[in-house]
């Protein structure tokens, strides 16, 4: 079973990389790039801006920087990465610019594949999430952001911290350790 998902991966990254050559010969070739991450880009502005237009503005910015700086990508079998750290200094820029950041224990009411699942949760046990999420240090919650929202892997979560990809994990499962032992603990 590990070598089917290490084979997947490797075609993953091989198709990736395909995608990538022919964008930069042609830039029509772009549009399977970006129908392949448009959504994962969106809903990570969408968390922290809470507006359909502002996280639409921002994630075409991003696309366009994207096509801009294709020439200069170097495929390493990350393209996702390379496009959410684009996403995440195109964040940094917006921000400075003095706009106000949604909480992320808003993104609970985001339109959302799983949001059926959260409806099956208590009221009760949403507000404690929402409570111990808002509580966490922002680089936390870009953590869950990245992880969650984006659905990135953990790779490709490695090469945005600038970590191993092990570490990454760590740190995010430590994260979820440490929420689920709140939870725990409040609930007593």
């Amino acid at each position: 079973m590990k070598k089917t998902r290490r084979r997947q991966r490797d075609n993953d990254g091989e198709s990736e990389e395909k995608l990538v050559i022919a964008a930069k010969q042609s830039p029509q070739a772009f549009v399977v790039i970006y129908d392949r991450y448009v959504h994962q880009i969106y809903h990570y502005f969408l968390s922290h801006v809470g507006n359909s237009i502002e996280a639409q503005d921002l994630t075409s910015q991003v696309f366009l920087n994207a096509l801009d700086g294709l020439n200069a990508y170097q495929h390493r079998g990350h393209f996702a990465a390379w496009l959410f750290t684009i996403a995440r200094h195109q964040w940094v820029d917006y921000h400075r610019r003095d706009h106000k950041e949604l909480p992320i224990e808003m993104v609970i009411d985001l339109p959302s594949k799983d949001n059926l699942t959260l409806k099956v949760l208590d009221r009760e046990e949403i507000q404690m999430i929402r409570r111990a999420v808002s509580e966490l240090p922002e680089e936390d919650q870009e953590l869950i952001r990245l992880r969650f929202v984006a659905q990135l892997k953990f790779a490709e979560i490695a090469v945005i911290l600038g970590c191993k990809e092990e570490a990454a994990k760590k740190r995010i499962y430590r994260l979820l350790a440490r929420l689920e032992n709140e939870m725990e603990a409040h609930n007593e």
